[in-house]
């Protein structure tokens, strides 16, 4: 701030602040002078909305200049244009506080209902990325999964195509794994509708395919990002004290690929 008004910043008046008010180390990111240009961000700011842009234009390189490896001084910094969604809150427990996250509630309906709205509401979006658990249909399937494929499990497209009604049941995504994911309305908890999904899927969830219609509908690429929380058997229902877990590793996902 006192560069901006023409004061000379020496290595005096930046010992006396530093010792007023100590950089703690977790913190400690770069230099002491590193930190000035972040400090004149504010002050610009507020100077290009009350007195014009040619202020904003002088903040532009100094946020430029701070924003290293997705981080604003030391703070991770996601990409506003990507939406991250999630089902519920404990799944996106662990994401970073500044993403541009919507929590849709459990459904393929719920989920539909509440990404149209926000994408509909007009913020710019460049990408979608649907976080959450999914149930593994085969006993070697763990850990955290990006379906190339997602199909919706529980509507009779078979039924409807032959009765002269075409209906796309299925979607594919790009920068995927390889597995295909099933969504539908039902909580698969037993043994026999797990081994009748297994046949046509890897995994299973209860959003993912609404996600994906509505980001095609949009012509907004999608990434789903599932981890394994349960075996999609009666051990699923166990799924509140399991999801825990999931969202650490959905949450350091989330850090690692969207910072």
């Amino acid at each position: 701030m006192l560069e901006l008004v023409g004061v000379r910043l020496s290595d005096d008046i930046l010992d006396g602040y530093l010792t007023e008010f100590p950089i703690r180390p977790a913190a400690a990111i770069g230099c002491r002078r590193d930190r000035v240009p972040l400090h004149r961000l504010h002050p610009r700011a507020v100077h290009a909305v009350g007195h014009g842009p040619g202020y904003g234009h002088r903040a532009r390189p100094g946020c430029a200049g701070q924003r290293r490896n997705g981080s604003i001084g030391g703070v991770t910094v996601l990409d506003p244009g990507i939406l991250l969604v999630s089902a519920t809150r404990s799944e996106a427990r662990y994401v970073p506080d500044d993403a541009r996250l919507l929590i849709t509630g459990i459904g393929k309906v719920a989920a539909a209902v509440a990404v149209t709205r926000e994408l509909a509401a007009g913020a710019p979006t460049r990408r979608i990325v649907n976080i959450g658990t999914a149930g593994a249909l085969h006993d070697h399937h763990a850990g955290l999964f990006l379906p190339s494929t997602v199909i919706e499990h529980d509507i009779s497209s078979e039924a409807l195509q032959a009765m002269g009604y075409p209906v796309v049941d299925s979607w594919n995504l790009d920068g995927g794994d390889g597995t295909v994911l099933a969504t539908g309305d039902t909580f698969v908890a037993d043994p026999v509708h797990r081994q009748a999904l297994a046949v046509r899927a890897d995994l299973v969830d209860m959003e993912g395919c609404a996600v994906a219609h509505v980001g095609a509908a949009f012509e907004i690429p999608v990434t789903l990002v599932k981890v394994v929380s349960d075996s999609a058997d009666e051990k699923a229902l166990d799924w509140p004290q399991l999801v825990d877990r999931a969202a650490r590793d959905l949450g350091d996902w989330v850090r690692a690929e969207l910072s």
